[in-house]
């Protein structure tokens, strides 16, 4: 049920359940919970329409339809935004989230005004982006061309494949599947793609009729007004300039998180999103956090799946159940960048995904608590940094939650 009141200049109401953004998360966990009764469902985007990030990946690989065909990131995006909306979830859009106004309200700014926004349950599904070249510490001035992949997307998608918007000569910065989709886009739009830089000593994907500069950095834009240039250290040190007037500067995902920081809500220090326990709860009663804002990039499909989990506790919660006081915590150590959850509470066996800093080969991983290994087993293949690996639950079956904290650790 939704009620309105005016004061102070702001609308006043209030909501069932509250999910802000509309991406994958966002969206998936709109739909289950208006289907399963939740009342008042509202989502809120900031964005102009609905669907997040896949909106603007004109690829398949975001599953199939009904008939087994697959779909495009905008076709999924559409169909999640229907689901949603066949559930009986209101999805507001041109509608921001600008801080708090109390642990369960939201101040809004709206096309129709300010808003205040009370709910019994908010779900946080802001999701991630990419790392803008300042907090990349890329030094040079601020000349026109330099772009993240999401900009060129969004540029795209507003222009049209049109060079004079995004450029005639590009390089990409990154050697993950996402400087892939940069460099299809690129060339789509008539841009000649002069090279690849990635950090990595061998790229993860193929980039076929493109030269790849490896275990490279960027070290200064050059030119004033338009990009005119980029200079570049190799592996050995020696510095070379490619001529370009436009870059674009790939992957390198940080969590959306300012609603988090603003609400006082404690980080993940490996993610730097917020921590959680295996549903999804944070340290704020009746807040919980889903998909990409919990550690950066993961797939649509992932993301969406959490969506769908977090609504069993947010339902919980709506009932009246208990919040939990506090949970183990969970760290990962080197060669390891961060573990999700960060915390396992009430529902102990769960799975952990883990991701490491560098390539791994068949790595042995280890599941320790207060010093005593729950388990050690050696998987088979390779972990890479550009993707994660999730462990089952058979991993956390024996963590005691009365006990100190777990910690997972890998070694070759």
């Amino acid at each position: 049920m939704t009620r309105a009141v005016r004061g102070g200049g702001a609308v006043t109401r209030a909501v069932d359940v509250l999910v802000v953004g509309a991406g994958p998360a966002g969206l998936s966990a709109a739909a289950r919970l208006a289907a399963a009764g939740a009342g008042r469902v509202e989502v809120l985007e900031r964005e102009a329409t609905a669907g997040g990030v896949p909106r603007h990946c004109a690829r398949p690989g975001f599953g199939a339809d009904a008939l087994g065909r697959a779909l495009t990131g905008p076709a999924y995006a559409r169909r999640a935004v229907r689901e949603a909306l066949r559930a009986g979830a209101a999805v507001r859009t041109g509608v921001s989230a600008t801080g708090w106004a109390g642990p369960l309200t939201l101040e809004v700014t709206a096309p129709t005004g300010l808003e205040r926004i009370r709910a019994g349950a908010v779900v946080l599904a802001t999701g991630a982006r990419e790392r803008p070249r300042s907090a990349r510490l890329v030094p040079g001035t601020r000349p026109a061309g330099v772009l993240t992949t999401g900009e060129l997307q969004r540029t795209v998608a507003r222009f049209g494949p049109r060079t004079e918007h995004i450029g005639r000569r590009a390089v990409v910065v990154g050697g993950d599947p996402v400087a892939r989709g940069a460099v299809r886009t690129l060339r789509a739009a008539g841009v000649d793609v002069a090279a690849v830089v990635t950090g990595l000593p061998s790229p993860a994907v193929a980039f076929a009729g493109v030269p790849v500069l490896v275990g490279a950095v960027v070290t200064e834009l050059l030119g004033r007004g338009r990009l005119s240039g980029i200079a570049v250290r190799g592996g050995d040190g020696r510095t070379s300039v490619l001529r370009c007037d436009t870059v674009v500067f790939t992957g390198d995902w940080i969590p959306d998180h300012e609603l988090v920081r603003a609400h006082g809500l404690p980080l993940h220090p490996g993610t730097r999103g917020p921590v959680t326990d295996q549903g999804f709860r944070t340290a704020e009663p009746g807040v919980f956090a889903v998909g990409n804002l919990l550690r950066g990039v993961e797939p649509a499909l992932v993301a969406a799946a959490e969506g769908r989990a977090v609504a069993r506790a947010v339902l919980e919660r709506l009932a009246g159940g208990p919040w939990p006081a506090s949970g183990v915590p969970v760290a990962a150590t080197a060669p390891l960048r961060w573990v999700t959850p960060g915390l396992l509470g009430p529902e102990a066996a769960t799975s952990l995904l883990v991701r490491p800093e560098r390539r791994l080969v068949r790595p042995v991983l280890t599941v320790t608590q207060d010093g005593a290994p729950l388990r050690r087993e050696r998987l088979g293949g390779t972990l890479v940094p550009w993707r994660s690996v999730r462990l089952g639950a058979r991993w956390t079956s024996g963590v005691d939650l009365a006990g100190g904290p777990v910690t997972v650790s890998a070694e070759e």
